[in-house]
């Protein structure tokens, strides 16, 4: 019973290619519109989350200076208590950037004024950092030091 099957597909075969008619192979109009569907909405939902990013980016590189601005101040404190001659005296935002190495803010993010220090000898003071890139605005707490 297979057998007699498979010699009659066979032949069916045999004649639609002797009829002109051959399998023809490739995507339907149908199968591309509907991923051109698919595609459309999936960048329609990925690209405000990229843009989402871009923002969170900037905020977290003013993060970035603002901590390492704090890091450099109390590194400073400690070695000005050590006695080590290498300590810079900070009274303000503005002198802290002395503590840092080279002496000036990154590119593309300023150093506000802020908040007076609170006591000359390890008070502390809070200062803007902002990217100007983004806008985004983080704080730095340094240490201040006579």
């Amino acid at each position: 019973m297979q057998l007699q099957s498979v010699l009659v597909l066979n032949e069916f075969l045999q004649s639609r290619q002797e009829m002109g008619m051959q399998k023809q192979s490739g995507f339907t109009l149908i199968e591309l519109v509907v991923v051109i569907v698919i595609l459309g909405i999936l960048a329609a939902v990925a690209l405000p989350r990229f843009i989402d990013l871009s923002t969170q980016a900037g905020a977290a590189g003013a993060q970035g200076v603002a901590g390492a601005l704090s890091s450099a101040t109390s590194i400073n404190y400690a070695a000005k208590k050590a006695g080590n001659a290498s300590g810079v005296t900070v009274s303000s935002c503005l002198t802290a950037l002395n503590t840092l190495t080279p002496t000036s803010m990154p590119t593309g993010y300023t150093l506000g004024a802020g908040t007076a220090c609170t006591a000359l000898d390890g008070g502390t003071a809070t200062c803007p950092v902002t990217n100007t890139a983004s806008g985004q605005v983080a704080s730095a707490t340094i240490i201040c030091v006579p």
